[in-house]
């Protein structure tokens, strides 16, 4: 079976409406939120099977047990992002269906799961975009302090091994890490996320053993893929704005800069964490002990592109009374704040915008900003849009269709500003929808719909939305379609 790779060619200016030729179209999943077979063929509980059955952890008690049931449906959904045109899929791996442990061999039946997987896209002219970890750490290893620990960048890096090797001769695109920024701040900082602890300086470990991870599975993945294979790692850069002009408001959107972006991008892309980030946060852990000999230079290994997920800007402010810090930051309500050493700004909803049933505003400039901020800030440095999508109240109509004119109004502003950056120089290579489907989306449950592909999970039916035949026009296009095509 032959992998089909990225076009890695130099990106071309667009014609008119047009996307650079090459340019990459796909849509999104993650392992928990679609599989399901929770238990089956040798998989263990992951924190985010653990984090669900707790109570009060996750929206209406629900779990990912089932899911999209992907596991089984994966030739019917493969058939369907073949019938929308989709050129790749960006899916990630289950660690514990794989190593069900953390440690040792790998467990034969879950990788098969992915080498059909892969195979059945393969056939279908998709490529496969494989992400190592999105989240589900194996519980296992949560017992041994997860990500906390140094040991666990390492079983990180052999988990990676396992992958590549099984996957690596037909997969041609590889991302890392997903949001390593949720990993640590929302699962070790304020707790929203699995597992579920509430540890400032905990949040911070987490992130640099992370950060490590992610350069120990660039050097494993270099070593172990051919050639032309592409290696990524994607992160939800906040593009944060100060509410006013003041020099408080400005400070409080470098604190957020520092831990809620430069945390990530400074040793990956820099080799250096900000001298900033770590006067914030000096009296929460010891840098100088924390990241040891050698880390910074393994950090920073290099990789050929970088993902990048949005969905709303970030605005804040020095604090001001009455705000509610928790439930303003687009990130889930907690007592306990995923800004470690800057617990004390303000996040703040910006007036006039529509917004998503997440509450989130929709602001189409923010990602064009973003893009451009990151291409100024790294000009050589490849760009894919890795996650970008939205939230609304879906529903069956009485005829079985699902229109949502507020999502493909949401593609179309959003894709627009990818385009305009592409055309003020950045260099975007691609665009994954998020997400295919239907799923379950974290602490928020069954409750929220982000998918192009309706899922009634009480019969398992997949019912394309009518954004996704507009996205799979836009694909077959390879261009946007005229602004009233947008509502």
């Amino acid at each position: 079976m032959t992998a089909v790779r990225p076009d890695i060619t130099p990106k071309q200016a667009p014609e008119a409406t047009n996307f650079p030729t090459g340019f990459l179209w796909g849509a999104a999943t993650a392992s928990y939120q679609v599989e399901g077979a929770a238990a089956e063929d040798g998989r263990t509980p992951s924190i985010w099977d653990t984090f669900s059955r707790t109570p009060g952890k996750v929206r209406n008690g629900d779990t990912g047990d089932i899911a999209a049931d992907h596991y089984h449906r994966y030739r019917d959904d493969v058939a369907l992002m073949k019938q929308l045109g989709l050129k790749a899929y960006r899916f990630s791996v289950s660690w514990s269906r794989v190593q069900p442990t953390g440690r040792g061999p790998a467990v034969e039946r879950g990788l098969d799961f992915y080498r059909k997987l892969v195979d059945e896209l393969l056939d279908a002219g998709i490529m496969p975009v494989a992400t190592l970890y999105h989240w589900d750490l194996p519980q296992e290893l949560e017992d041994a302090g997860g990500w906390t620990e140094r040991a666990t960048a390492e079983r990180f890096a052999d988990y990676a091994a396992i992958v590549s090797g099984a996957l690596g001769d037909r997969v041609g695109m590889w991302t890392t890490l997903n949001e390593p920024w949720c990993s640590a701040f929302l699962g070790y900082g304020s707790g929203v996320h699995a597992p579920g602890r509430t540890e400032p300086a905990a949040a911070l470990q987490a992130a640099h053993h992370l950060n490590l991870a992610h350069g120990r599975a660039i050097e494993v993945l270099r070593a172990q893929l051919p050639a032309a294979a592409q290696t990524s790692v994607t992160l939800n850069l906040h593009q944060v704005r100060p509410l006013t002009d003041s020099a408080a408001d400005a400070d409080a959107a470098r604190r957020i800069d520092a831990v809620g972006n430069r945390v990530f991008t400074g040793p990956m892309l820099r080799g250096e964490y900000p001298e900033d980030l770590i006067a914030d946060t000096s009296h929460l852990v010891d840098w100088s002990k924390l990241v040891q000999d050698g880390d910074l230079a393994t950090i920073s290994r290099p990789f050929d592109a970088l993902g990048v997920n949005y969905y709303t800007p970030t605005l804040v402010s020095d604090p001001v009374a009455g705000a509610d810090y928790a439930r303003s930051d687009a990130h889930g309500s907690s007592d306990h704040s995923p800004w470690p050493g800057s617990e004390h700004v303000a996040f703040h909803l910006p007036e006039g915008k529509a917004r998503t049933a997440m509450d989130w505003s929709i602001d189409p400039n923010g990602l064009y900003d973003l893009l451009m901020d990151t291409h100024r800030e790294y000009p050589d440095l490849t760009l894919m849009v890795t996650e970008n999508g939205a939230a609304f109240d879906d529903y069956v109509s009485p005829e079985g269709k699902v229109e949502d004119p507020e999502r493909v109004a949401y593609l179309h502003g959003h894709l627009d500003a990818v385009q305009r950056a592409i055309a003020d120089g950045a260099d975007v290579r691609g665009y994954f929808l998020w997400s295919l489907m239907d799923n379950f989306e974290w602490a928020y449950g069954y409750s929220k719909r982000f998918g192009a592909v309706y899922v009634d999970y009480a019969s398992q039916r997949r019912i394309p939305k009518s954004s996704a035949y507009w996205y799979s026009d836009v694909i077959r296009r390879h261009a946007l379609p005229p602004v009233d095509g947008a509502v």
